[in-house]
């Protein structure tokens, strides 16, 4: 109906045909959601699955935690965040985090109040490229760097070398006794 307003009268065009086609144009991309934007995580976990313990498990099913909920919980509930502080982190809004947070908690709670699993799985997501971690090879001395959430190398990719360990200057507090005090 509108779009005979905007471009005149059915006739205007010559046939209805057109008219129609562009009707046709517009709903189909009005009932499209808008793509959903990646969220950023920042840790990997080591697990994807939680449950009861066997005894009194007897199938009652699971609840699906996205990755980016479980993020929401370890940022928030974990490590004590502000939403704000949080929201920045995952490049999300603040609203956004909190109805992602308040999901997340919804299903936790239901899994626990029913008595389900909860497997860690999915969602929009993508690994944020934190601080990497730079190691040295002590036989070939090559220096290379790996991103967070990846695990220690178990060799040097250069020579094969299991004699690895962080760089000198990419050490921190309480390694080396370096840190807080100085270099010792």
């Amino acid at each position: 109906m509108w779009l005979e307003i905007v471009f005149g009268t059915r006739g205007s065009f010559g046939s209805t045909g057109i008219t129609e086609r562009f009707k046709f144009i517009v709903n189909m991309y009005s009932l499209m959601p808008r793509p959903r934007r990646h969220r950023y995580i920042r840790s990997s976990f080591d697990y994807d699955y939680w449950g009861p313990c066997a005894a009194c498990l007897d199938d009652r099913g699971e609840v699906v935690l996205k990755m980016e909920e479980m993020e929401s919980i370890r940022l928030k509930d974990h490590l004590g965040m502000d939403q704000r502080e949080a929201a920045d982190l995952m490049k999300v809004s603040q609203p956004t985090f909190h109805r992602i947070l308040s999901e997340a908690r919804k299903k936790i709670g239901f899994a626990l109040v029913c008595g389900k699993a909860i497997r860690i799985h999915g969602g929009t997501y993508e690994m944020a490229i934190t601080q990497a971690r730079t190691f040295q090879c002590y036989d070939c001395q090559h220096v290379w760097k790996v991103s967070h959430g990846t695990g220690r190398p178990e060799n040097c990719p250069n020579c094969g070398s299991v004699n690895i360990h962080r760089a000198e200057d990419d050490r921190g507090y309480a390694r080396s006794g370096r840190g807080r005090h100085g270099v010792q």
